[in-house]
């Protein structure tokens, strides 16, 4: 079936649509769609088998064999033909792209995470910054998270800035939207009746076991604090364990990207040495 083309010469209600949907996180969630820009995050949208809502894009731009073969290819239903100085306005490159991605938002269901016996699954409790919500994803992706969840009232998953600073991998990665920590505890029963105990262990520059110290190859949900305040009570009370990263310089903390990232990396070391011991 042929796409329904919609052709977008002015600043009218369906562009003012695009610019909500950059802009506005609520506009995000009502309409269950957000824009996607650049090669890589849209190849990774497409093979990950994601919603390709429509295509936006200046015909007169349209130059490349890839940009061809997507619109072809998709079976997006709508594509949108904008003027060229509309999708510069849309665009957050000094080179405006040659396509940008309606894509659509999937459930916030906590079935996406795929439970194995050596579960790792972050939980963001209340996450403020989409650079660091998005650099959290890469790493996750990279050392072998299985999932990511947010609670609480954070940064958007969709915001553009966690989209383009994830390089893509918000599409390679389940990640799930709880409003409050207590929407995970059924979850938590699930797991246990599915692969047994799990542990629930949370971060703080003020916990006493360092790191490398805990023993990460059980089941594990890493729980990440806000960037100004760190965990919440109601977390700081439910983690079985808290681990600190031992710094030696002035700094009191690492950002939380940064600080994931090490815990991510002390994880995945730990597991390792694990299947290596078993091989050997």
């Amino acid at each position: 079936m042929k796409p329904k083309i919609v052709r977008v010469y002015s600043e009218n209600a369906t562009f003012q649509r695009f610019e909500a949907l950059q802009r506005n996180r609520e506009k995000r969630h009502q309409g269950r769609e957000f824009v996607v820009e650049g090669v890589r995050q849209i190849n990774l949208a497409v093979a990950r088998g994601w919603t390709i809502n429509g295509w936006l894009y200046a015909p007169e731009q349209l130059r490349s064999a890839w940009a061809t073969a997507q619109l072809a290819q998709s079976g997006a239903v709508v594509h949108y033909q904008l003027a060229e100085h509309l999708v510069a306005k849309l665009s957050s490159k000094e080179e405006p792209s040659e396509l940008l991605a309606l894509v659509a938002i999937p459930p916030d269901d906590l079935g996406r995470i795929p439970l194995c016996p050596d579960l790792l699954v972050l939980v963001g409790d209340r996450l403020a910054n989409p650079g660091n919500l998005g650099t959290i994803l890469r790493s996750a992706d990279a050392l072998g998270a299985h999932g990511l969840i947010l609670t609480g009232h954070a940064v958007d998953l969709y915001d553009p800035e966690t989209v383009s600073a994830s390089v893509g991998t918000i599409f390679t990665l389940p990640a799930v939207r709880l409003a409050a920590p207590r929407d995970l505890e059924p979850w938590f029963e699930t797991i246990r009746a599915r692969i047994g105990p799990v542990q629930l262990i949370g971060t703080s520059a003020k916990a006493e076991q360092a790191l490398d110290q805990h023993d990460w190859k059980k089941p594990t949900i890493l729980v990440i604090g806000n960037e100004t305040s760190g965990l919440s009570a109601h977390y700081r009370a439910r983690c079985d364990t808290l681990v600190t990263i031992p710094q030696t310089g002035a700094a009191t903390s690492l950002n939380v990207a940064c600080a994931t990232t090490v815990l991510l990396y002390e994880i995945q070391r730990q597991r390792r040495a694990k299947d290596d011991w078993v091989i050997g």
